[in-house]
């Protein structure tokens, strides 16, 4: 007898801010405007589409339509679904990559970390 499996629905994980901001976070880091549109039709689904088509001020119809993962939603439409689901963007600098430390005369890299060593 063959194992039948169930299509995977993310939407039922999708149930509290934090869970939603941490999902969001890793779709923009693929940077990929289908991706984020798609994870937003996913959260509204999640949400409630009639709530947050209301508390965004859009017709179930249009939050349909700018959430499909074929969409290129507006910023204004991102931020106006963000809002209704209780969240917001935020800006923060990149991190600096930091330098390989310059390798010392014996060729071993110079580090400011403290390290244990062996005796031999």
């Amino acid at each position: 007898m063959a194992t039948k499996f169930t299509k995977f629905d993310s939407t039922r994980y999708l149930d509290n801010e934090e869970t939603i901001a941490t999902y969001l976070e890793a779709i923009l880091e693929e940077k990929d405007a289908g991706l984020l549109a798609e994870a937003l039709g996913k959260i509204a689904k999640a949400r409630g589409m009639s709530e947050i088509a209301q508390s965004s001020g859009m017709t179930r119809e249009a939050l349909y339509k700018a959430l499909r993962v074929d969409a290129q939603p507006r910023f204004e439409t991102i931020s106006q679904v963000l809002n209704a689901i209780g969240l917001r963007l935020t800006i923060e600098p990149l991190k600096k990559k930091t330098r390989a430390p310059a390798a010392s005369k014996s060729g071993k890299a110079k580090s400011t970390r403290a390290s244990l060593h062996t005796s031999k």
